[in-house]
């Protein structure tokens, strides 16, 4: 157990006959205590200024240890985005590739059926084309036949009959 102020203080040194002098160990003993009260209580300040050091370390380590895990939840939530946004993208892209391809199909689907239309009409209009000439021809050689000649024969030989009755 360390020594007090006060056990040097109250310390007692036997008496001898060839003893130091009293005077002078009396004043050494009373500046040994003024010296190590002085020790005594800067020990204490300092004891004091390390406990509050050491409690701001304690604060400023607890923050530290707080921002290392603000950092790796963030680093970690960065991931799961980036993750997440990866995925979301890949779908997009899937979902656009598959509208891609309905509308290309689609496209040559209605590609084919205007095909099919378009040569449908061709056989349509080479039917009509054919009716149509053999329907003209067919008149042309009714109106080439004598058959009108001799109308125009008969009609004629009437009408002078039949002006010449009138008059």
């Amino acid at each position: 157990m360390p020594l007090t102020p006060l056990d040097i203080h109250n310390k007692e040194f036997t008496r001898s006959i060839r003893g130091y002098n009293e005077d002078e160990v009396n004043e050494f003993l009373d500046q040994i205590i003024k010296d190590y009260e002085t020790v005594i209580r800067e020990k204490k300040d300092a004891k004091e200024k390390v406990d509050q050091l050491e409690e701001k370390l304690g604060h400023f380590t607890n923050i530290e240890e707080t921002l290392n895990k603000s950092i790796l939840v963030a680093q970690e939530t960065a991931e799961e985005v980036k993750g997440s946004a990866t995925k979301e993208s890949k779908l997009i892209i899937k979902e656009a590739e598959k509208n891609a391809d309905r509308i290309i199909n689609d496209a040559l689907s209605k590609s084919r059926r205007i095909s099919m239309d378009v040569e449908e009409l061709k056989k349509q209009a080479k039917v009509f084309r054919t009716r149509l000439k053999m329907l003209v021809e067919a008149q042309l050689d009714m109106i080439d036949t004598n058959d009108w000649e001799d109308l125009f024969d008969e009609e004629l030989g009437e009408d002078l009959d039949l002006a010449e009755n009138n008059s």
